[in-house]
């Protein structure tokens, strides 16, 4: 069973790598459908979104070692 994890490949947290390593596809991808989401919503949402993602999110390194 998949588990979703913060990634090591980050940028800022790793919610977006982590998000990727998910669904398996290219975490810029993630990143720059995120970046466009965010900015069609005002902002605001995106990044109360990412620090909640941020938060509950477990770290893989510190889950898996």
């Amino acid at each position: 069973m998949k588990k979703l994890y913060r990634s090591s490949n980050r940028i800022l947290a790793g919610v977006c790598g982590g998000i990727a390593a998910y669904f398996d596809v290219d975490p810029t991808l993630i990143r720059v459908v995120y970046a466009a989401l965010s900015l069609f919503t005002a902002g605001f949402p995106g990044v109360l979104l990412y620090i909640i993602l941020m938060i509950l999110m477990p770290n893989y390194d510190q889950v898996n070692s």
